[in-house]
């Protein structure tokens, strides 16, 4: 029995851990249809760019090698210069479609897969010698597909390519009678009509092989149930990705709980060291804490709070036991009801109340038992212990 698992077995989706572990190895999805189209597009929109010189370069290329001085066949140098000049001549009106074709060849693989150097990759993997693995990728599965693939390909760009010459065909006489200006501009459109056709044809094939080497890459990659299980335990019993999992949560139910000093209520705290918000609505069984902190998240409440002209009550015994006692997003104890009835009936009375219109509206001294007492190693104002 092999001692790797057999596909069968591999019915689980990859991890992040395994995605990560492939794309240092250089193991990424690569669509060769994707490089091909993204090659001669870019080469077509060049040449719609530069046509016209391009052209104009062409005819007098042409001209010039079909020149032939006399007086440079009595001298072998002469011959030379003229060979090079003619070869400059030529490569330099193509060198915009070379580099745009080779930027493209650069760019379609970042756009699947990014661009990453695997050192990995480079080095020797003598189980690739092995004549038994390699007779499994010649007739395996993956290279039964790519052989339909490249047969489809070649049939595809073939049936297009040999229309479009049928659909040019009288065209393409005709250009012997033309001048050299119009045979050149006509040859020109001929070659733009069929690399238009070509890229057509490409990007069909692209958009098939692009979702369907993302589906065989990942389908390589799958794991077994134990593969799955092993990697929970190793990750579950790292210490540093549990602490990066516990400060990640922390972030998030602080992020949310700042959300949510906006709707609230109101904020009782102590006066800066603790910070509790709560929110009451008709038809709610009690209120129902908020946000709730201590020292700068305390403070952070506060100016949130402030900020949206949230009220802002004092009471040190209730915010100690608020906080010591209650849980984000659920009701407050019990016995704390009678407390915080009365710091909302008071929030309230400010809230009808109005400058003349009688006395300000005063809180009365709250009981909220053992829970509010200041911390035995606090300072005198009741802050937090070390």
């Amino acid at each position: 029995m092999s001692e790797q698992p057999q596909k069968e077995d591999r019915t689980e989706r990859p991890s992040e851990k395994r995605l990560r572990e492939a794309r240092e190895k250089g193991q990424v999805p690569r669509s060769r249809e994707l490089g091909n189209v993204a090659v001669l597009g870019c080469a077509v929109l060049a040449l719609k760019a530069t046509g016209g010189h391009l052209g104009a370069s062409a005819r007098d290329w042409m001209k010039q090698a079909l020149t032939l001085d006399p007086a440079l066949l009595g001298s072998h140098d002469r011959i030379l210069v003229h060979v090079v000049a003619l070869a400059r001549d030529l490569f330099l009106p193509v060198l915009p479609l070379l580099v745009v074709a080779l930027l493209a060849c650069a760019i379609a693989p970042a756009s699947m897969g990014g661009l990453r150097f695997a050192a990995q990759a480079l080095k020797p993997d003598f189980a690739r010698l092995n004549p038994q693995k390699g007779l499994q990728r010649m007739y395996g599965s993956e290279s039964l597909a790519e052989l339909l693939r490249s047969l489809l390909r070649v049939a595809l760009i073939g049936g297009i390519g040999g229309w479009v010459v049928w659909r040019a065909f009288a065209g393409l006489l005709s250009l012997s009678q033309a001048s050299l200006e119009a045979a050149v501009a006509g040859g020109v459109d001929l070659v733009l009509g069929a690399v238009l056709a070509m890229v057509g044809s490409l990007l069909l094939l692209a958009a098939i092989d692009v979702p369907w080497q993302h589906h065989q890459h990942r389908s390589r990659l799958k794991m077994t149930k134990q593969e799955v299980r092993d990697e929970h335990k190793e990750l579950e019993g790292n210490p540093e990705v549990k602490a990066r999992v516990r400060q990640v949560a922390r972030q998030l139910s602080q992020r949310r709980m700042m959300e949510a000093v906006p709707q609230a209520d109101v904020v009782v705290v102590n006066p800066t060291h603790y910070a509790v918000a709560m929110k009451y609505k008709p038809g709610m069984r009690a209120p129902v804490v908020v946000a709730k902190g201590v020292d700068e998240l305390a403070l952070a409440i506060r100016a949130i709070a402030d900020r949206h002209r949230v009220a802002i009550v004092e009471a040190p015994p209730l915010a100690r036991a608020l906080y010591r006692t209650a849980r984000i997003d659920q009701e407050i104890p019990v016995k704390l009801y009678a407390a915080v009835a009365q710091v909302l009936s008071y929030v309230y009375q400010l809230r009808a109340w109005a400058p003349g219109r009688g006395p300000m509206p005063s809180l009365a001294e709250l009981d909220v038992g053992a829970e509010g007492a200041p911390d035995p190693d606090a300072g005198g104002d009741g802050s937090p212990a070390r």
